[in-house]
């Protein structure tokens, strides 16, 4: 039996799956260290979250929080993918 290397297409098939869990992930992620960061902000500026809120303008830090990793986290993970491809760690 030959091994053979896998085709582009299979990587791209691999790294859209792989991308694609990791942007849900990055950004339920980074929503919820968004909101604590709020709830931190927050409380140094003694703010009273109205009821049935986490803390005091959430929605604005969780947006954010959202973007950065909807964003950060499938470049590190696509990175390090292809970093451990070239290294040769792709065993089959």
């Amino acid at each position: 039996m030959t091994e053979t290397s896998p085709t582009k297409e299979s990587n791209a098939v691999r790294y859209g799956c792989v991308g694609c869990l990791s942007l849900v992930g990055g950004t339920f992620s980074g929503g919820m260290i968004g909101v604590l960061v709020a709830k931190i902000v927050g409380s140094v500026r003694g703010c009273e979250p109205p009821t049935g809120t986490p803390a005091c303008d959430w929605h604005v830090y969780a947006a954010v929080g959202m973007l950065i990793g909807a964003i950060s986290l499938p470049v590190l993970t696509l990175l390090r993918l292809r970093r451990a491809e070239a290294a040769g760690g792709n065993s089959k």
